[in-house]
């Protein structure tokens, strides 16, 4: 209820905003009317219109004055005439929010003329070819003598057209190795700039890098830099200079970073949804073979070892459909960074990866909303100025059981008629053999972002952000009566209803203290639920003519609530150093119950922890060679001890191409989510705390190098890696005593075994990326192994379940005006699993025999190799005014119907081991459309 009063809230102040704003000021001058016969080639009307009512054009004459226009105007808008002229002509026209237009023969031009130099305005030779604008146009022509130098600038990076802050944004002084990233609100400072003339190259991730020239006047101020959106057919760059606005980036000054551009996803393959964690997969060094799950396995390490956050809180469950799709609405996001290993000591809590999200803040210029509509889902977003000094955004995404829901969903479940005959393992909520039954199903899942920000001054931002998702997975069924027992059993039904998801939510407040002080302070709150019943009730009439009803079963719910503070600074010491440091506490409360017959409580775990703590880092230049060395300190209440963190990274440009980086560092993990031994007893995996005891606190330890060689077009890079990990956990559930589950006269207990370990990680990964161009993407190539040793299974080390020897990625996109083609290949090595072998019977003295599987080594067998082909077609929908209003998305998966093994079931029969492979999706295609307004 809570979650839908404010998605109420929210779209009501949406309305109240569109109101106001359609009441709102509109630029006059282009409002005019016009009543006269006009005569001329188009430049010489625009410069017309120009003059008289003080409209802004921009354009190549060279190239409309080639059009004419004749025609009689009667008290016809300017607007409207400069549109009919445009659809006339089939050429186009862009709108800015200052009133600026641009005239362009096609949309790409705009990338050129928002470059143009003043001289190029001036009148051409007529037949004069294309001019083309270079780099060096733009930045020598205002160049002059400099006034300072060696000095420190401050400034700050946002998009043009909404006005938002722009995170990890990168800028570097031309024709040094000075550069520097923008922090979360899209702040930054340049140490030791060689003069207050100087070009900055900025670039980002998904926008036009931009050449800005200082003068001594804007070097003297706040300098705001506002890039421009790479919108897929605005994309022709005629400036030549750098330029990444491909789907993911790897930033070559930092160690295993990788950026991700959430704009961009529409134009990659996907089974149903763009999807951020699933496009990571796509990179090397992140496993690409897990169709089942979203999470990372990122270098050997599991999900639950990876730290993800959303706007500074902590978000546990990050996906739908038992992991087919991630929690996160690509239309609420701005920005994402993934970090593969050695990351900062800003971050703590994880063994392996960390993934930071950044919320968008909603439009600062302009209202506007938009709606996409797949097979799978609905997903409603908005966007609005509030005033002047602060914004809106909201977004809602809504599954519902279409064709490609309930294929996913049938394929996860076995929903399919299932005859009686040997129990198997079953899926993730599968359920084995059982009697005739029919499904009747009934899930969906949602999520849901808002976010307030607000602005009173150039120094301070407030923001409060919400995320609420869930899953609601009803497997529930009648089951069939055979006609021999229907006189006597009136009704039979299962109960199978798992409903999980997280709630979080954040209060920010970013203030700018000085040109060298700037903090970030937040508290938040998540909540991670996930409850489980299964049961069977059954109505039956005895010989006597008594009707009996019985129910038994068992419930299973995990809850973990986290509260947390935290305060970050960073402080520019000097032109060549700053240091980043900050507390943090955070209360976590988790609580696991597994009761039997609503009566029979056979688990009960209820842990309370409180963990402060802060941190340290010093980034310092010495030219081409940066040096952060950093520790992070932790008191974890549950075992009163103290944990010291070191960390420490470094990177050399030995010239402007070629990088050389490294990275080492030690990281605790104090909540795990172990995982069930038998899936089919309950969910597949809860969260616990640490304990000290059964549940040590595990630890990692990191060591990372790696080089890369960047040109304007290519990127190489390789990085090895080798982890070390200590006090690892598996988890069992043993049955011990009479009866079943679900039989009448259960007499049941359930003992608990928390196994511990250590293990080991290590790797290389490669990566050729092609950057620009009508084809860009990527080739990655990771030769990894995992490998455990738990002392239960013997004294030596076994492959982990994540262990996959080899994975090759091929990415690839090529674009064509407003279509954009895509294509990706992944193969991967199989996957180990411990497998029966054999089994064996014993006579039990007066009660019948019991059959027993002869089990295999752990880990010892493996699948057969994985790979697929996906593919995707888009075709951008753009308007006269060269504003991209939509898209159209056919995406193929798995195009030639690889069966790729997910998991293997097991029966008995006479003595035989019988194996069944149960495969991941075959061919799925999908059809998305964008709309947005």
């Amino acid at each position: 209820m809570k979650t839908i009063l404010l998605f109420l809230l929210f779209c009501g102040l949406f309305s109240i905003q569109q109101v106001r704003a359609q009441n709102g000021p509109n630029f006059q001058n282009d409002t005019a009317r016009v009543n006269k016969f006009i005569t001329a080639p188009l430049d010489e009307v625009l410069d017309e219109f120009a003059a008289t009512y003080k409209i802004r054009f921009i354009f190549d004459r060279a190239q409309l004055h080639k059009y004419g226009v004749s025609d009689h105007y009667f008290q016809d808008k300017v607007k409207d005439i400069i549109r009919g002229i445009c659809r006339a002509n089939d050429i186009y026209y862009a709108k800015q929010p200052d009133g600026t237009y641009f005239i362009l023969v096609k949309p790409e031009d705009i990338t050129r003329l928002r470059r143009l130099p003043a001289s190029a305005m001036k009148p051409t030779v007529e037949g004069n070819a294309k001019q083309t604008f270079t780099e060096e146009t733009v930045t020598t022509a205002a160049a002059s003598k400099p006034v300072r130098t060696n000095f420190a600038l401050a400034g700050r990076i946002t998009d043009n057209s909404t006005g938002e802050s722009l995170p990890s944004a990168s800028i570097k002084i031309k024709g040094t190795n000075i550069t520097a990233i923008t922090n979360t609100d899209g702040y930054f400072n340049l140490s030791n700039v060689p003069a207050d003339t100087s070009v900055l190259i900025v670039s980002y991730s998904g926008y036009q890098t931009s050449a800005e020239r200082l003068t001594p006047g804007r070097a003297a101020q706040k300098l705001v830099i506002s890039m421009l959106p790479a919108d897929n057919a605005l994309n022709e760059v005629v400036i030549s200079g750098e330029k990444k606005d491909g789907v993911m980036n790897t930033d070559t000054r930092r160690v295993s970073v990788v950026q991700l551009t959430p704009a961009k996803l529409a134009v990659l393959p996907n089974i149903g949804e763009r999807d951020i964690l699933r496009a990571f997969q796509l990179m090397p060094g992140i496993s690409g073979s897990n169709e089942s799950s979203s999470g990372a396995y990122v270098r050997g390490g599991t999900p639950d070892q990876n730290l993800v956050l959303f706007d500074g809180f902590t978000v546990y469950q990050v996906d739908h459909l038992y992991g087919f799709y991630s929690a996160f609405n690509v239309n609420a996001v701005k920005d994402v960074q993934m970090y593969k290993g050695g990351f900062s000591a800003k971050f703590g809590g994880r063994l392996s990866s960390v993934t930071d999200i950044t919320g968008k803040d909603g439009n600062k210029k302009t209202a506007g909303f938009g709606v996409d509509l797949s097979l799978l889902s609905v997903n409603i977003y908005g966007e609005t100025p509030v005033n002047d000094k602060s914004s809106l955004l909201f977004s809602l995404r809504r599954s519902y059981q279409g064709p490609l829901y309930n294929k996913i969903f049938n394929k996860l479940t076995n929903t399919t008629t299932a005859t009686a005959g040997g129990g198997g393992f079953g899926g993730p909520g599968g359920r084995g053999g059982m009697a005739n039954f029919q499904t009747q199903v009934s899930s969906w899942f949602y999520d849901l972002n808002g976010k307030y920000t607000y602005t009173p001054d150039d120094k301070n931002i407030f923001s409060l952000s919400f995320y609420s998702g869930k899953d609601k997975l009803d497997n529930s069924h009648d089951l069939g009566i055979p006609g021999s027992l229907s006189s006597s059993v009136n009704s039979s039904s299962i109960t199978d209803l798992t409903t999980y998801g997280n709630v979080g939510s954040s209060a920010k407040w970013s203030r700018r203290w000085t040109d060298k002080l700037y903090s970030n302070t937040l508290v938040s709150y998540s909540n991670f639920f996930s409850h489980r019943n299964r049961g069977m009730e059954s109505s039956i009439t005895d010989s006597t003519g008594s009707t009996v009803n019985t129910s038994n079963g068992t419930a299973e719910n995990n809850n973990l609530r986290d509260v947390s503070a935290k305060s970050d600074w960073e402080w520019n010491i000097s032109n060549t150093g700053k240091i980043l440091f900050g507390g943090y506490a955070t209360k976590q409360e988790v609580k696991y119950d597994y009761t039997q017959n609503d009566t029979t409580r056979l688990i009960d775990q209820n842990n309370n922890a409180l963990t402060v703590g802060g941190y340290a880092e010093l980034e310092q230049n010495f030219g081409a060679l940066r040096l952060t060395p950093g520790v992070r300190y932790t008191n974890y209440s549950i075992t009163n001890k103290n944990y010291i963190e070191p960390r420490f990274s470094a990177s050399y440009a030995i010239n402007d191409k070629l990088m050389l980086k490294a990275a080492t560092g030690r990281f605790y993990q104090f909540t795990n989510r172990v995982v069930r031994e038998d899936i089919l007893s309950g969910s597949k995996d809860f969260w616990v705390l640490a304990n000290g005891g059964s549940i040590p606190v595990q630890s990692a330890i990191h060591y990372i190098l790696g080089a890369s060689y960047e040109t304007n077009k290519f990127l190489f890079s390789i990085e090895g890696y080798y982890k070390r990990l200590n006090d690892l956990t598996e988890y069992s559930l043993r049955q011990t005593g009479t009866g079943g589950a679900m039989g009448p006269n259960s007499a049941v207990t359930l003992e608990q075994n928390f196994y511990n370990g250590k293990g080991y990680a290590e790797g290389v990964e490669f990566l050729v990326q092609k950057k620009v161009g009508q084809y860009t993407g990527w080739i990655g190539y990771t030769l990894a192994k995992a490998f455990n040793k738990f002392d239960v299974y013997g004294t030596d080390y076994f492959p982990a379940a994540q262990d996959v020897r080899n994975e090759f990625k091929s990415i690839n996109l090529y674009q064509e005006g407003r279509w954009t083609f895509s294509a990706t290949w992944i193969y991967a090595s199989g996957r180990p699993y411990t497998a029966p072998v054999g089994s064996y019977t014993i006579n039990r003295a007066g009660s019948g025999t019991e059959t027993y599987f002869v089990v295999s080594g752990k880990n010892t067998e493996r699948f057969k190799a994985y790979h697929r082909l996906d593919a995707a077609i888009t075709y951008d929908l753009i308007k006269t005014s060269t504003k991209k209003v939509g898209s159209i998305g056919f995406s193929f998966f798995n195009i030639y119907n690889r069966s790729n093994t997910w998991y293997r079931e097991y029966s008995i029969q006479g003595n035989q081991v019988i194996s069944t492979d149960v495969n991941y999706l075959g061919f799925t295609p999908n059809l998305t459309l964008s709309l947005k307004w």
